[in-house]
């Protein structure tokens, strides 16, 4: 039996990041701008997308470094220079509109944002640009991952962070004030850890081998199964009240996700499958930007255009401001996002190898510099 290869990436991830970031943008436009027949109650908890970049993030990182580790302090400037240049230009960019618009800047909360500390404040999670405060919680993720590697989590770990969604979701049920429970369970880095934990084992383990194999298919039907049963949920149960589906749809999905990551990441061993084709590839590449970028696009159309008739003036709306913020994305990548990240990184990581083709490599092999640079391009938050 010929042995499985290890790819240096795995595409059909950086693939999945795009219908998980426009899942985020479609949560947002059905709420912020109108909402439409059947895509709207689809998508009104699509917050649960950030679910998945967290599960993500740490199946990649752990696939990345588990047989190549580095120095902590090179693992931490690596990933400040994947996140925090984008950050701090869109945190900017949402200071300048809010000003324009005359609405009221949240200085304090930008300030606490520059150092990612802002979800750990109630009044400071949404930082200056409310997108960004996910990146919050994956900067506390990216201080523990040292930690994870050496503790090496396996499938027990695994199973307690499944469990962990379902009782932190039962224990909102001792927060009456539905804002402060909104906090504890949606936004705080402690509560959002697990599913961060979730994707360390489950990387470590598919890449040991010590994962049963998923399929794909009915991991994604699982997750769409989920998202269906969401929409009478939600009309039966107001989100107020603690048992209704906002803060579930995002802790009780977590499994789910991590099903369907680790069956596409098993899927790629033998061959990257639809979503490892070079078009779902670069629009994964450039979810990140775009969901830094998106809600602020939509802040001036909405001032200076108000909200619009229902049905197809909406329609057009959202395709003019989905598609406008997903090109400003694309530029954004290409022009700023990955130069700042070569330049904060050094000359050694922006080497033209480290963005060219993705050969395999054999199991347990490690070409020194490119694997553990490629695959985790794939595992920040968008």
């Amino acid at each position: 039996m010929t042995p499985l290869r290890i790819p240096a990436r795995l595409p059909s991830l950086t693939g999945l990041r795009f219908p998980a970031a426009l899942l985020v943008v479609c949560y947002h436009l059905s709420r912020q701008v109108g909402a439409l027949p059947v895509l709207s109650p689809l998508a009104w908890y699509g917050r649960s997308g950030v679910t998945f970049f967290f599960v993500l993030s740490g199946f990649v990182l752990a696939w990345t470094y588990a047989d190549s580790p580095v120095p902590a302090g090179r693992f931490y400037r690596r990933r400040l220079a994947r996140i925090w240049p984008l950050h701090a230009l869109t945190t900017g960019a949402s200071l300048a509109v809010f000003a324009a618009l005359g609405a009221a800047v949240p200085v304090a909360a930008a300030l606490w944002s520059l150092p990612l500390l802002h979800p750990w404040g109630r009044a400071t999670v949404m930082g200056g640009n409310p997108a960004g405060w996910s990146l919050g919680d994956e900067g506390w993720f990216y201080l523990l991952f040292p930690l994870l590697l050496r503790l090496r989590p396996g499938r027990r770990a695994a199973a307690l962070c499944c469990a962990a969604g379902p009782l932190l979701w039962l224990a909102g049920s001792a927060v009456a004030d539905p804002g402060l429970r909104s906090w504890l369970l949606d936004y705080l880095p402690l509560s959002r850890t697990p599913q961060f934990l979730l994707g360390v084992a489950l990387g470590l383990a598919v890449r040991r081998g010590r994962l049963p194999r998923l399929r794909p298919l009915p991991a994604a039907l699982a997750v769409a199964a989920f998202h269906l049963a969401l929409v009478p949920w939600h009309l039966a149960v107001p989100d107020r009240l603690w048992y209704g589906p906002y803060s579930a749809s995002q802790l009780l999905s977590a499994p789910l996700f991590g099903a369907l990551v680790a069956a596409l990441a098993q899927a790629d061993l033998r061959g990257p499958g639809p979503l490892g084709r070079r078009g779902w590839t670069v629009l994964g590449d450039w979810s990140f930007a775009w969901y830094l970028v998106h809600e602020i696009t939509f802040r001036p159309w909405l001032h200076r255009y108000g909200h619009p008739a229902p049905g197809l003036p909406t329609a057009a709306v959202w395709l003019l401001l989905a598609g406008g913020s997903l090109a400003l994305a694309g530029a954004l990548h290409r022009w700023v996002e990955r130069p700042l990240e070569r330049l904060l990184r050094g000359r050694r990581s922006a080497s033209p190898g480290a963005t060219g083709p993705h050969h395999p490599l054999p199991a347990g092999v490690v070409r020194p510099g490119s694997r553990a640079q490629r695959s985790e391009e794939s595992s920040s938050l968008m």
